[in-house]
């Protein structure tokens, strides 16, 4: 086959630890075909600007653009106006592409005809909290059915962690919302699908990804994951489903356990019952894990189903109100 030039775009902020290694991980892919790297750095509080400069300095390929707003979808967005080749691919400055991912990639987008293609967030802990979360994060008592997480057979799918698009396919639905500071991934790609073109899972593209390092940020991320799938749901209707409602329908059941066994105990069983189906869920988790990361398991999967839950029940009316979908839907005849 013809390999297509590819463009990887980053949108970098305060990764100083990582940049450097992420970016050598993607200008040395077993890849035939030329390659381009766009970081696009937001308003770093450490020397990532510096690092980034130095390694467009180093290698003509690497070019860096400026995010003034530091937001994720702003600086993907600045990174693909920036980039010129025909396939596009988005990474995370603390992601390490395997050797052969855009080899993989293009390959997949070739023979499914598929406008983009993903695959596995790979989540690989150093600590012994990070390891617990790695592993409550790759189950699907933690995060449900999602291949993206958990693994399974290669198809079409709703959406996938991060992606190799069509260049043609982003131009189409308009690049990222810059509303949805988080989702933004799978907001994008429901609207790919609703435009006609297909997003595949390939479980051979395995990317690693290193989870949250404390418990507190941890439950930020899923609150926020939590806040913005409501609005991706309020936004584009019939995008729910049981999986998304499990975590505030537990929020919900907990609370009411928790202050109704006050006059009526047999209500403490609901937050009970749960407590014990974490517990037990944890066991198989934690095999082969050391012991500080296997008694961990159950709290990291505890603050990543409340936190979503919270989120989702809280995320209020007005939060992505200026993005394209929900200007469109306030603009169409009642």
């Amino acid at each position: 086959m013809t390999w297509p030039a590819v463009s990887v775009v980053m949108p970098v902020l305060n990764e100083e630890r990582h940049l450097a290694s992420a970016v050598r991980h993607v200008l040395a892919q077993d890849y035939p075909g030329e390659l381009e790297v766009v970081l696009a750095v937001g308003p770093c509080a450490d020397r990532t600007r510096e690092v980034a400069d130095g390694l467009a300095e180093a290698d003509s390929r690497v070019k860096v653009v400026d995010n003034p707003t530091g937001r994720t979808p702003t600086g993907l967005n600045a990174a693909i106006a920036a980039s010129s080749h025909s396939i596009v691919a988005r990474i995370d400055g603390h992601s390490m592409m395997p050797a052969d991912y855009l080899a993989v990639a293009v390959r997949t987008i070739e023979e499914t005809g598929a406008d983009n293609v993903g695959g596995i967030m790979a989540a690989e802990g150093e600590t012994p909290w990070e390891k617990a979360v790695a592993a409550a994060m790759t189950s699907k008592v933690g995060v449900g059915n999602a291949r993206f997480h958990t693994g399974g057979e290669g198809g079409p799918a709703d959406t996938v962690y991060l992606g190799v698009f069509r260049r043609s396919a982003l131009e189409r639905v308009g690049g990222y919302d810059e509303a949805f500071l988080r989702a933004q991934d799978w907001e994008m790609n429901h609207r790919i699908r609703t435009s006609g073109g297909t997003v595949w899972f390939e479980p051979r593209m395995r990317v690693s990804y290193r989870p949250r390092p404390t418990v507190r940020a941890l439950a930020k991320q899923y609150f926020n994951y939590g806040r913005w799938r409501r609005v991706v749901s309020r936004q584009h209707k019939g995008t729910i489903n049981l999986r998304y409602l499990a975590p505030p329908v537990a929020v919900c059941a907990i609370a009411l356990g928790l202050v109704g066994g006050v006059v009526f105990w047999p209500a403490w069983l609901v937050p009970g019952a749960y407590a014990a189906a974490i517990l037990a869920a944890s066991f198989p988790l934690g095999r082969g894990l050391p012991a500080k990361a296997r008694i961990s398991i159950p709290l990291a999967l505890a603050t990543m189903h409340m936190a979503w839950g919270v989120g989702f029940l809280t995320s209020p009316p007005s939060l992505g109100a200026d993005s394209r979908v929900a200007r469109a839907n306030r603009q169409q005849p009642a």
